[in-house]
């Protein structure tokens, strides 16, 4: 009897929901409609062969190609109960994924694709779209540089600047962080005129204007802002330095440090329940004109005055710290110690001070005085030779830290200049300023694309077709990612409800903004177990927990997702 005796083990953990949610977000049959394949094509389609492989990426935080065929037959029987037609050993091969990548890297059906997913992802959660953000990243690699290639040394943002790298822009849906548009681009392109392209991708996908995009300095180009305002859409991001001119902000500036009282408080809840603020500040409006596509585009722009109180507190104590070692390393030019080379005049002692004064940029808030007076020294006597006198300069500095000037730099810390061309009844000053400060929502999207699961970086592709294709597909990662986060929050705050579990180690800790990480990981101990007896098959799966039931529930997702793989069979396969 035992010699008929078969035990096979799968561990299921979240495979089963990533390959339900992918389903339902209609990744698998959207890919099937909008990229083509070859008419011999066997087995598995395009769309569920990408599904698998998303669902391998989310699970195991891999996307090697070779490490995908491995792990599916250990999950055999798990996709065969999951997928639609049955899993071939050939569908899964390096060469198969390797298809999905020259597929997705095409623009034409790229673009086709994403505006039906983002119609398909609208349509199906009930999203609104109306504010949209845009940043890039880059990702380093060991790759070869050609002249006309992808893979190019640029401003690193891995603060990896030997390496070279692949730029990915990306637009997210406020407030999921959900992208929207994707543009893979050559490392050593600059990011201003990165922006109009992929906003033109989601005005097209979206198929609506009215949006506000929203982004850094780098934004703030003037012809990008006026093709944004010809373009019917609207813009906030902060002005660089560079265009900020001095003799308009100088006076302006002046103006709310003498009346407080005109400048309005941005607040915010925190931690306890109670408004903070958060920052102050004022706005003024501008007419600009500029020329787009060969004709004039003339458009109101509100310029907001605005000064972080955190930022502000954090420059002034950098700039008392300036102060203080500036101090410190001016005093110590004129103590003599063993070692220490003595400065031989007061021209060298007046340039010290000064490079002093310039390295700890406090030029304008420390008076110094260097003097000299000759001064009268006993030499002793050495090796026969008698007791001498020498006359010597006598070097004195005197530095002085100038209060006044230090409070009134002090006053000018933390300011910054927000432009925008939307009105101030739908976007208020303090609307705005708190809209740049979730900037850190796209920039979360984009850590998830080069960390854990996506694991962008590193980077093992060599061909460009290949990386952007593998990009783009990542992105559809980051999609599930969200779309799980967001929609188990809203129905948590819909119902007024928290999750417990979800914290090893603290298993009563509750939560109602649970991150898609800890959803997934929540599903980790799941295993489906297959008996094989004469005439028999029987299959197990670990029971759903308590928590792991609400998850599902929370998700929209049926427990049939999971209790199908354990269904008992009473013949054999």
């Amino acid at each position: 009897m035992s010699e008929n005796l078969t035990i096979q083990t799968e561990r299921v953990d979240d495979v089963p929901l990533l390959l339900a949610q992918i389903e339902r977000m209609g990744v698998p049959s959207l890919l099937d409609s909008h990229f083509p394949v070859h008419g011999n094509r066997q087995g598995l389609s395009l769309g569920w062969v990408s599904t698998i492989w998303l669902a391998h990426i989310l699970s195991r935080a891999d996307h090697r190609l070779n490490q995908v065929r491995p792990w599916a037959e250990t999950l055999h029987e798990t996709l065969h109960a999951s997928v639609p037609a049955p899993l071939r050993p050939t569908d899964l091969t390096d060469d198969r994924l390797a298809d999905v990548l020259r597929a997705l890297s095409d623009d034409t059906h790229w673009a086709a694709f994403e505006g039906a997913l983002n119609a398909h992802t609208l349509r199906v959660y009930d999203l609104r779209a109306s504010t949209v953000r845009v940043d890039s990243t880059t990702a380093s690699g060991y790759w070869s540089v050609t002249d006309e290639g992808l893979f190019q040394f640029g401003h690193s943002k891995d603060h990896r600047p030997d390496l070279p790298q692949v730029k990915v822009m990306l637009a997210t849906l406020d407030p999921l962080g959900m992208p929207l548009a994707v543009d893979v681009v050559a490392g050593q392109s600059a990011d201003d005129p990165l922006y109009l392209p992929v906003i033109a991708r989601v005005r097209a996908s979206l198929g609506q204007t009215g949006l506000l995009y929203v982004g850094d300095c780098k934004l703030a180009a003037l012809l990008t802002r006026a093709q944004v305002q010809a373009g019917g859409d609207y813009y906030l991001c902060p002005l660089p330095s560079s265009q900020v001119a001095a003799d308009w902000l100088a006076p302006w500036l002046e103006q709310g440090l003498a009346d407080p009282a005109t400048l309005t408080a941005v607040m915010r809840s925190g931690p306890d329940g109670q408004p903070t603020k958060l920052a102050e500040g004022c706005e003024q409006a501008v007419t600009l004109t500029t020329l787009v596509d060969g004709q004039a585009v003339t458009w109101t722009e509100r310029r907001m005055l605005v000064r972080s109180l955190a930022q502000a507190h954090a420059q002034q104590t950098a700039l008392q710290q300036r102060v203080q070692h500036a101090l410190a390393s001016l005093a110590d030019l004129t103590i003599r110690r063993r070692g220490k080379a003595r400065l031989p005049d007061l021209a060298a002692l007046e340039q010290a001070a000064a490079a002093v004064l310039a390295r700890y940029q406090v030029a304008d808030l420390i008076a110094v005085t260097c003097t000299s007076r000759p001064r009268e020294r006993t030499v002793r006597g050495y090796r026969g030779q008698g007791a001498r006198l020498v006359v010597e300069q006598d070097l004195r500095l005197s530095a002085v830290a100038d209060e006044q000037a230090i409070a009134a730099a002090s006053a000018r810390l933390g300011w910054r200049v927000y432009v925008t061309n939307q009105g101030a009844e739908q976007l208020s000053l303090a609307q705005a300023v708190l809209a740049y400060r979730d900037e850190y929502l796209v920039e979360r999207s984009l850590g998830r694309l080069k960390g854990q699961p996506l694991s962008l970086s590193p980077f093992y592709l060599t061909r460009d077709d290949h990386a952007t294709g593998l990009i783009r597909l990542l992105t559809i990662g980051v999609r599930v990612l969200t779309l799980v986060e967001f929609v188990v929050r809203r129905r948590l705050e819909q119902n007024g409800t928290a999750v417990a579990g979800l914290y090893v180690g603290n298993p009563t800790r509750t939560t109602t903004r649970p991150t898609a990480e800890r959803l997934l990981e929540a599903f980790g101990n799941l295993t489906l177990t297959i008996v094989q007896l004469p005439g028999q098959l029987i299959r197990h799966l670990t029971p759903l927990s308590a928590l792991q039931q609400q998850l599902l529930a929370l998700l929209d997702l049926d427990e049939d997702v999971y209790s199908r793989l354990g269904t008992h069979s009473a013949q054999p396969p």
